[in-house]
């Protein structure tokens, strides 16, 4: 379970610069940062079962997750100009692999993602 909540963690980190910065507060109620300490504290000390079996359980949310990654480690430009992507589900992991025009010379990414929890078993791209 400690796993798991260390994984959603670390993607929020990733993700939420994504959506705060530049956000004006002033006119907005907020919880706080003391509020959010707690709220950590609390549902890491928690033991409840997660009410979902599998966290990333289709092609475009395995996609979503796997590009959040990709665009900030190799760059968006180098990655989407290895679409389509050639993916695949097997025994509960997620295998994603860029792909290059016929003909062409290069390497290209590879994630292996569990899918029951979202931890990234894998990340390189060829150079």
């Amino acid at each position: 379970m400690k796993p798991l909540i260390n994984i959603l963690l670390s993607l929020i980190i990733i993700i939420a610069p994504y959506f705060c910065l530049g956000q004006n507060f002033d006119d907005r109620s907020v919880v706080g940062e003391q509020y959010a300490k707690q709220a950590i504290k609390q549902t890491l000390k928690s033991r409840e079962k997660l009410s979902y079996d599998t966290l990333i359980n289709n092609k475009e949310t395995a996609i979503a997750v796997a590009e959040l990654l990709l665009f900030k480690f190799y760059g968006k430009d180098n990655i989407i100009s290895e679409r389509p992507y050639e993916l695949y589900l097997i025994d509960g992991y997620w295998f994603i692999t860029g792909t290059l025009p016929k003909g062409q010379d290069g390497l290209v990414f590879e994630i292996i993602i569990n899918s029951r929890n979202g931890q990234v078993i894998k990340l390189i791209h060829g150079k």
